[in-house]
């Protein structure tokens, strides 16, 4: 904050848990310093199973971190665009606000590289945008300026095409899995 930045960045959340702890700590500093930013989380989904590494589905992790109300929420890091995409898609349609993925450049070889260059990542995370599915993309792990350069001149045409949804007033709640309820008045 001394510094002079403009928002908080909650990244590479692979224990919800912890991401919790932080986003505690900075509802605290905002508080008692009479400040308030904008917010961004970023999950990671580690593997195909779609859940993070303590265990969480997209949609649950969006619920467990839904009530410090980000500005954008998204998933970066894990796994490269054409194995994210499921999971962006999920989050996507639960999110109640902004939207936005940085992937891998694919998944690390055996020397611990990237293989996926600028031409192959950018026309994946283009079709993202164009099918409504994030509000910024940008890119983590084996990613480089030409990377970013190549996500940037695919995606400068396309005009924001995700809406926000705005589901039904529903009970949610998470664990390993979200549990959505339609609360009934008893009278």
């Amino acid at each position: 904050m001394d510094g002079g930045c403009d928002l908080i960045f909650v990244e590479t959340i692979f224990d919800t848990l912890n991401a919790k702890a932080a986003l505690f700590a900075i509802d605290v500093f905002f508080e008692e310093y009479k400040v308030k930013l904008p917010v961004v989380i970023s999950g990671t989904i580690v593997d195909m199973s779609g859940r993070t590494l303590s265990g969480q589905t997209t949609e649950a992790f969006w619920i467990s971190v839904s009530h410090s109300k980000p500005l954008c929420v998204g998933l970066n890091c894990a796994l490269g665009p054409d194995q994210m995409r499921p999971f962006m898609t999920r989050l996507s349609n639960c999110a109640t606000t902004y939207t936005h993925a940085y992937p891998n450049a694919g998944l690390p070889n055996a020397m611990g590289g990237y293989d996926m260059g600028p031409k192959d990542m950018a026309p994946h995370l283009r079709s993202w945008a164009v099918d409504g599915l994030v509000n910024m993309v940008g890119g983590c792990c084996g990613t480089t300026p030409d990377h970013i350069k190549a996500i940037a001149e695919a995606v400068a045409d396309v005009k924001p095409a995700r809406k926000i949804p705005e589901p039904p007033n529903y009970m949610r709640l998470s664990g390993l899995e979200p549990l959505v309820s339609l609360s009934i008045g008893l009278f």
